[in-house]
């Protein structure tokens, strides 16, 4: 479809700028400033997921290649539930953009979309990285949402205690997604995935970093030689144990450069995929 199709104000956003040169923790104020209303939700949602934009390809200076970030971004804003089943074709893109930024979307939309994510996230048809994006996704919402807070954890559980039959890789996935819900009360299938080495250590750490992250072990425990070995092969391995809390099951925060280094990874992989695909 022609990007000429667009009315004002959704046309506002083809050129609103390049989000690589915006601080993409801090989304602008799209509704306030450009004057956004839910009469407007359609043609957004039609906007984020316009084929004319992720196919532009080798055409990276076009200001119009951000409009569907643009405008994801202002229908969460928005909080508009009609953009939960909406952004639906672009949750199976390969594209960071979509991967970094849909579960933020999901989240400020709010809890009307776990019965979308759970589908999605149990739809073992779907590609990981697509699959990713709703487990991230439950867990902002169980963070931003306290009362969803349990919900989101038993989604992600249920999904974990399935993995002999899952990928290792999503089972990290999964892990991490609880150890961000500081979901203790799920350790004991996280501690079965592990012993049956269902859960790829690169993603998420080992069983003694979860141990840490919840508190059951301190980080100045000595780790099992049997431990320690895999990791010595990976130095600039992101160990997720370098901060926690060791009393009353409480998660610590992860410390500053733990967590620069992984905004640092997420923000390297935007830069250099401009593009749409």
């Amino acid at each position: 479809m022609s990007v000429e199709s667009y009315k004002h104000p959704v046309s506002q956003l083809l050129s609103y700028g390049d989000c690589n040169k915006m601080n993409s923790d801090e989304w602008p104020n799209y509704v306030e400033e450009l004057g956004f209303g839910e009469e407007h939700i359609s043609e957004l949602i039609r906007m984020a997921t316009d084929k004319t934009f992720f196919d532009i390809g080798e055409e990276t200076d076009r200001l119009d290649i951000w409009a569907p970030v643009h405008a994801w971004r202002t229908l969460a804003q928005l909080k508009a539930e009609a953009a939960i089943e909406g952004l639906n074709p672009i949750f199976h893109l390969d594209d960071d953009w979509v991967m970094s930024e849909l579960p933020q979307v999901y989240s400020l939309i709010g809890p009307a979309a776990i019965p979308f994510l759970i589908a999605h996230l149990g739809d073992s048809d779907a590609e990981i990285y697509s699959r990713a994006i709703a487990i991230d996704a439950l867990e902002k919402i169980g963070n931003f949402h306290p009362d969803f807070r349990d919900q989101c954890v038993a989604i992600l559980t249920k999904q974990l205690s399935k993995f002999t039959e899952q990928d290792r890789d999503f089972n990290g996935i999964l892990v991490g997604g609880l150890v961000g819900l500081k979901a203790v009360e799920s350790a004991r299938v996280i501690e079965r995935a592990f012993a049956t080495d269902r859960v790829e250590p690169f993603i998420v750490g080992d069983w003694w970093d979860v141990q840490v992250e919840f508190g059951l072990k301190s980080k100045d425990e000595v780790r099992p030689e049997s431990e320690n070995n895999y990791f010595r092969s990976f130095p600039n391995r992101i160990d997720i144990s370098e901060e926690s809390s060791t009393s009353n099951y409480n998660l610590g925060k992860l410390d500053q450069k733990t967590k620069a280094k992984r905004k640092q990874a997420q923000e390297s992989r935007k830069k250099n995929r401009k593009k749409r695909k």
